[in-house]
């Protein structure tokens, strides 16, 4: 029988299967037994020295190559397999630097597929033999060539930005999973973490700066980066900040301008509590104060508020005051003793500046002293005293609040346009100082109501809360109301608010439409109406508690009829005790009859003038009636002498 010829190769193939067997990726193992079976191949094919097959070295298994070429040249003298040392890594595009820097600072293991030319993860065993050594990435290309020496140093900077950003998007990824692992939501986590690019920086470096210590030399960095991010509680003070209702862009803004200083935050919050801070206000508060209020000490600000107690500012009201400015908590002992001091010196007292800083805490703390100081020159300029301004900001503290020149010059050229003086200015700013806070353009202008030009400064005088009444909710209801309900026409309606503009201040329902109910049931007409209120338009404000006596006292004891209340309709602006009745009974008195126009419509004076003037023009009358009589019982027989003294005595009297 033909024995099976010794295997000529069998030392090929023992060290083949030794060599494959110990390699744990199945795609190299399955390379490496193709190429072995293609070199066992030429060999046999050939009856002289097997030819050097055509060797393209791959990055991932060169070494395992090189071993299998060096056990073939024992063999064959003619095939020289590449030296270790000549086995260096290919020149790599900058496209596969960047590849190479991601897959060795990735911090999750992505998925491994076949056909892979790179282990995917630095935690593999066989990373050093896949992974190309990191130092190769920055060695210059063309050691020869200084241009290409420098493009590589820009290269290098790149690469080192790449790495940096890279590490960054490390550590938020950390975070992320801190968030996550709190319960926080995939959306709110990555919008947040979006907003605290400051935080995950100082978080990054000092994760790095952790590896000085011994006890983490040998710990990854994602290690060190949770360290940081545990030992910080910057999660339990996102959930608190977050159930105070702050949005994750402030929050962001807040952990990052406390500067990793997290506990200066709590510190801080803890104080407000006890300021009677709102919750949902702390947040704000520490927000707006800005970067200093974390390097305050809780000693400093309580040195400052009992300064404001002491001036008028109540405990309980702190709370409300630092939710409106809380810019306070930025200012030094020395600079709020400076503003209190300035209100201070006008005349307020602890009561007015108290009550003043409570309506409008900004007066305190959010304008510059210089601001401020012309605004008060400003007001002054209208004839007020030091004092006075005092009293007037203690009443409406928000005219500090308004510009002078977006919003008081073009005020007082509208003024002037109208022909008011500066003493009606002064009456305007004194008995209605919010004038002086409305928008010109929007609220005060577009007024058309149908007077005339040369009495709308008086008009706003005699009435300048309309200034800040708006045309199309308060004052064309009340024009509508008097020309539709109230008998006005449309010709008087223009004399009628120019003579009382007190009356687009009053409610129609709670107010006009009763008034004209009653009037109408004391048998006054709609027309009569109109005519009443045009020649007397405050006719419309009386209470009916106020003119139901007058009118009963009017028909009952004074016995007049209604057209002599239709004639004279101020009758009920004037008091019943000290006016209507005294007077009615000096009439009575004297037995004198007098219209109501000539009995009230004058001083006491006057009115005393004209009852002695109707008593000596009666005494004549009768003193010259009693003269006629006597001169008529003498003269019997002649005729004419009486007829002429009846005739004299009649002229006289008249």
């Amino acid at each position: 029988m033909l024995s099976s010829p010794p295997c000529q190769y069998s030392t090929l193939c023992t060290p083949r299967a030794s060599l494959l067997r110990p390699r744990r990726n199945p795609n190299s193992a399955s390379l490496n037994r193709r190429k072995t079976l293609q070199v066992q191949s030429s060999i046999d094919s050939s009856s002289g020295d097997p030819p050097i097959p055509e060797f393209n070295p791959r990055s991932h298994n060169s070494k395992s190559t090189a071993l299998l070429l060096r056990h073939l040249s024992h063999h064959h003298s003619q095939f020289a397999g590449p030296k270790p040392e000549d086995l260096k890594h290919p020149q790599l595009s900058p496209e596969e630097r960047v590849r190479l820097l991601e897959l060795s600072l990735v911090r999750n293991r992505t998925p491994q597929f076949p056909g892979s030319l790179y282990v995917q993860s630095p935690g593999d065993a066989d990373v050093a033999t896949s992974l190309p050594p990191l130092r190769t990435l920055f060695r210059d290309v063309d050691d020869g060539d200084g241009d290409g020496a420098a493009e590589d140093d820009d290269d290098d900077w790149k690469m080192i930005m790449r790495a940096i950003e890279i590490r960054r998007k490390v550590t938020a990824e950390i975070f992320m999973e801190a968030l996550r692992r709190a319960k926080f939501g995939i959306t709110y986590s990555t919008n947040l973490v979006g907003k605290l690019g400051g935080f995950i920086d100082y978080v990054m470096v000092e994760a790095a700066s952790l590896k000085r210590l011994p006890e983490f030399s040998n710990s990854t960095f994602n290690t060190r980066a949770k360290t940081v991010v545990q030992d910080s509680n910057v999660v339990p003070l996102i959930r608190w900040l977050k159930h105070n209702s702050l949005s994750y862009p402030q929050i962001g803004k807040l952990i990052c301008i406390s500067k990793g200083n997290l506990e200066s935050i709590t510190r801080l919050a803890n104080w407000l509590k006890s300021m009677h801070v709102k919750g949902r206000f702390i947040g704000l508060a520490m927000l707006k104060a800005g970067e200093g209020v974390f390097e305050r000490t809780n000693k400093e600000l309580d040195e400052i508020f009992e300064y404001l107690e002491r001036n008028g500012v109540r405990r309980e009201w702190m709370g409300y005051v630092l939710s409106r400015c809380p810019h306070l908590l930025s200012y030094s002992f020395e600079e709020i003793k400076t503003r209190v001091g300035f209100f201070l010196d006008m005349g307020m007292n602890d009561n007015d500046f108290g009550t003043m800083v409570f309506d409008y805490p900004r007066v305190l703390g959010y304008f510059t002293l210089t601001e401020m100081n012309e605004k008060v020159n400003y007001l002054k300029e209208f004839g007020l005293t030091n004092e006075e301004v005092g009293k007037l900001l203690a009443f409406k503290p928000e005219l500090m609040g308004c510009s002078i020149e977006e919003r008081w010059k073009p005020l007082v050229k509208y003024f002037y346009y109208h022909g008011i003086s500066r003493d009606g200015m002064r009456r305007i700013l004194t008995i209605k100082p919010m004038v002086f806070c409305v928008d010109l353009e929007t609220t005060i202008v577009p007024k058309d109501i149908g007077v005339r030009d040369d009495a709308i400064g008086n008009m706003l005088v005699k009435f300048p809360p309309l200034l800040t009444y708006s045309l199309y909710k308060k004052i064309r209801p009340v024009v509508i109301f008097l020309m539709t309900k109230a008998g006005v026409t449309e010709r008087d309606i223009g004399k009628v608010i120019a003579s009382g503009p007190e009356l687009l201040g009053c409610s129609i329902a709670h107010k006009l439409e009763i008034n004209v109910k009653y009037y109408l049931s004391l048998g006054i007409r709609l027309r009569q109406l109109g005519e009443m209120i045009t020649d007397f338009p405050m006719l419309l404000r009386y209470s009916i508690d106020v003119l139901r006596p007058k009118y009963r006292y009017l028909r009952r004891t004074m016995v007049l009829s209604l057209e002599d209340l239709i004639e004279f309709p101020r009758f009920f602006s004037y008091s019943l005790d000290s006016r209507i009745i005294p007077r009615h009974k000096i009439l009575v008195e004297n037995r004198i009859n007098m219209k109501l126009r000539y009995m009230l419509g004058c001083t006491d004076e006057e009115f005393e003038k004209r009852i002695e003037a109707i008593r000596e023009r009666r005494q004549r009358f009768e003193s010259s009636v009693v003269n006629d009589k006597s001169c008529n019982l003498e003269i019997d027989d002649d005729d004419s002498t009486p007829n002429r003294t009846m005739v004299d005595t009649q002229t006289e009297a008249e």
